[in-house]
């Protein structure tokens, strides 16, 4: 597996100390462009499809229904069986050498691009549905809508892992850690401003839900005091 290891596509490491404002740069636009991502929409995917982590998707640093919709879950999952399987010395590594590295390094990754696939498939044959609108409007199979979505989530889940080797590489500290903490934040924003209807008509967001109420006590009120005004 060496030689496949070795040919994995990679992210090149600096050749010199690079500067803060560059690491800052590198840091800024790479969570940028993870916001983006995470807005993207599955091209395909059928309005009945439901999510049953999606109160969840947040630790994972995806997002539902989105072109990242993995997150950091392969990575993570790559991680840690492959450090079980060097721990319990199933795989007999020296990671104090520099050639053990290197091979562990490229394990990982390969192992990652198997995650992403392992976890992608429970995906779609889950709750993600195809659009059979779409299918039929495109004279095409219902399976092919389906191939289109499991490509795409594919690609954002290679797309994370990259993302996370530049900051690693080139930014200030884990991508993995950034992505936590932006899936968290935007969560916690989301929720607190969050305008869009829900369910009992109200806005979803904790602010604009307590100034809609508020709003209509205060026109009950008015209401009540007019109605005993003209009575009277």
């Amino acid at each position: 597996m060496e030689p496949i290891f070795a040919r994995l596509p990679a992210v090149a490491r600096p050749e010199k100390q690079v500067l803060f404002k560059n690491k800052l740069m590198w840091t800024l636009v790479i969570l940028a462009l993870y916001f983006v991502l995470s807005n993207i929409p599955l091209f395909g995917m059928s309005a009945e499809s439901i999510d049953l982590f999606a109160h969840y998707r947040a630790f994972f640093a995806g997002a539902s229904g989105s072109l990242i919709v993995l997150g950091i879950g392969p990575i993570v999952t790559a991680s840690i069986i492959l450090q079980l399987l060097v721990g319990g010395d199933i795989i007999h590594l020296d990671l104090s050498d520099p050639r053990d590295q290197a091979y562990f390094q490229g394990a990982q990754k390969f192992l990652v691009f198997v995650m992403i696939i392992l976890e992608t498939l429970p995906q779609l044959f889950g709750y993600i549905q195809p659009d059979a609108g779409l299918a039929t409007m495109l004279g095409v199979n219902l399976w092919v809508v389906t191939a289109f979505l499991f490509a795409q989530i594919c690609i954002g889940g290679v797309l994370i892992m990259y993302m996370d080797e530049v900051i690693s590489k080139w930014g200030i500290g884990s991508g993995i850690s950034l992505f936590i903490v932006a899936g968290v934040s935007q969560s916690i924003v989301t929720g607190l401003i969050n305008w869009l209807p829900g369910t009992d008509g109200l806005s979803i967001g904790i602010i604009p839900k307590w100034i809609q109420l508020i709003s209509k006590a205060n026109s009950a009120v008015c209401f009540h005091l007019l109605t005993v005004l003209c009575i009277s």
